[in-house]
């Protein structure tokens, strides 16, 4: 597929996004819409369209990519089951909670709780956390375009990932979560339509039957599921899902972006009854992701087609093996289809995170949900402007990672959310099970910011400490625990009744 076919079809898919922005928000366009959907979204669109925003082009690419190495193959399964006990364990614990306290910004359960420094505290590790996640995950999407589009156009790196951030807030600024509620149902279905139609072409390619490419799946050196030979290497079964499990309840259910939506329902009933859904598509829609990786690796081995390398280090990088068989070794259709599935991955992540981080930003700092005055034009203005200067951040912080990036964007991703969630897992963990407790709130963000640093030390000199023990996604709960341990050193008995 040649450069001008693909950024044509670029321009056509973000038309249709402006459109659906445009009929969505001209009827209500203030912050009610923009932080809640005033509070009516329907639960199965939120379920459809929450795939969309929880896999992202780092699924899309990175997980297909890694099956190919010798200590991956298809270990992100187990982390996948980790997920799905962490989605249940959010919509029986943590969502009731939050519609108990009818919130907008999920923090203020911390101030509540634990007093006004620890609640800008926890916002702020959101702001940091979703700032670095949505930005890498946007970078491999702007790597690809840069590597198959814009390079042969002579435009730099730096442009394109401006002319990529500008879109998205374009179609996002005025109908915030409204918006995204019905852009990201239409983004999950290229999303999904996509995966089944890549197994499909390239099953074809290869001149194989769905079931006779499940055969030669399960019979390839790609398809080891469950690890349990070393419990010292990352790839061992009780690390995956513990890891999964608590990455899912910090990165989810202590995030702002995905707990926004859910909060968007109308009770809760609806809420978890959207999380159940969401659980049992997520699952099975990773298992087909997982199924493309082992397919393109087959069909490269068959073709003679290498990983592609870097252009700069020269190293391997295997989360470019998919838009190198899509577009050069497939036909015209199947390049499309990537194409639309690699987009609406990335884009249906990246507007949904902007809008977050507005939304924390105006509620959590600026307190626009404590004032009457909220929809009044210069308060919504004023939205605006962190709006855009969000779309700023992650520019800066896409071009500086390109800067120094030497590794897989789903391992970096994952690694980063370690010591940027670690902190709030242990805020919550506290406020939940420690009830007599509260602490002296103006020591709290010492304390988040010493627990990262702890687990970083443990991590990094974990040969020295623990023979050969290597530290996987279980870091999280590391990190939490030393959060927590932290919190108990300034504690003091709380004053009446702790209700939350």
């Amino acid at each position: 597929m040649t450069p001008f076919t693909i950024l044509s079809l670029i321009i056509v898919y973000f038309g249709i996004l402006f459109y659906i922005s445009h009929r969505v928000s001209k009827k209500n366009s203030d912050n009610d819409a923009f932080f809640k959907a005033n509070k009516n979204s329907k639960w199965y669109l939120v379920a459809f369209g929450m795939v969309g925003t929880a896999l992202s082009g780092v699924t899309f690419i990175s997980v297909p990519g890694e099956v190919g190495l010798p200590d991956n193959q298809f270990k992100y399964f187990q982390f996948i089951l980790g997920n799905a006990i962490g989605f249940i364990i959010i919509a029986k614990v943590l969502l009731p909670l939050y519609y108990r306290m009818n919130l907008t910004s999920i923090y203020g359960y911390i101030e509540k709780r634990l007093g006004i420094v620890s609640y800008k505290t926890a916002a702020t590790i959101f702001l940091i956390s979703r700032t670095i996640g949505s930005s890498f995950r946007l970078y491999l999407v702007v790597i690809v375009l840069q590597r198959y589009v814009f390079d042969f156009y002579q435009i730099p790196f730096a442009a394109t990932v401006l002319i990529s951030l500008a879109l998205i807030f374009s179609y996002t600024y005025r109908g915030g979560l409204k918006t995204i509620i019905i852009t990201d149902t239409l983004q999950t279905f290229f999303l999904v339509s996509s995966v089944f139609l890549t197994i499909f072409f390239v099953c074809r390619s290869l001149n194989l039957s769905v079931f006779e490419a499940f055969e030669q799946v399960k019979n390839s050196n790609y398809s080891k599921v469950f690890f349990f030979d070393d419990y010292r290497r990352g790839n061992y079964f009780f690390k995956q899902i513990l890891g999964g499990i608590f990455v899912t309840i910090a990165m989810v259910g202590l995030d702002q972006d995905l707990m926004q939506k859910n909060l968007s329902c109308a009770t809760i009933g609806e809420a978890q009854k959207n999380m159940f859904t969401f659980t049992g598509i997520f699952v099975l829609i990773n298992i087909f992701f997982l199924s493309v990786g082992a397919l393109l690796y087959i069909y490269a081995n068959k073709n003679g087609i290498e990983v592609p390398t870097d252009l700069i280090t020269g190293k391997p990088r295997t989360d470019l093996l998919f838009p190198e068989i899509a577009f050069h070794h497939l036909s015209l259709i199947p390049s499309i289809v990537f194409l639309l599935g690699l987009t609406a991955a990335t884009f249906a992540t990246t507007d949904s995170a902007l809008t977050a981080l507005t939304t924390s930003f105006c509620v959590d700092f600026l307190g626009m949900d404590k004032t009457e005055n909220q929809n009044k034009p210069n308060v919504v203005r004023t939205r605006h402007f962190v709006h855009i200067s969000f779309s700023f951040l992650m520019f800066l912080v896409i071009v500086i990672f390109n800067a120094i990036n030497d590794s897989s964007v789903v391992s970096m991703i994952f690694k980063i959310a370690s010591y940027t969630y670690g902190p709030l897992l242990g805020l919550y963990a506290f406020g939940l099970f420690m009830k007599s407790k509260t602490v002296h709130d103006k020591f709290v963000p010492i304390i988040c910011v010493l627990s990262p640093a702890i687990c970083f030390l443990i991590s990094y000199n974990s040969s020295v400490l623990f023979g050969d023990y290597v530290f996987d996604n279980e870091l999280i709960v590391v990190n939490g625990l030393i959060t927590f341990i932290g919190l108990l050193s300034i504690s003091k008995p709380a004053v009446g009744e702790t209700r939350f």
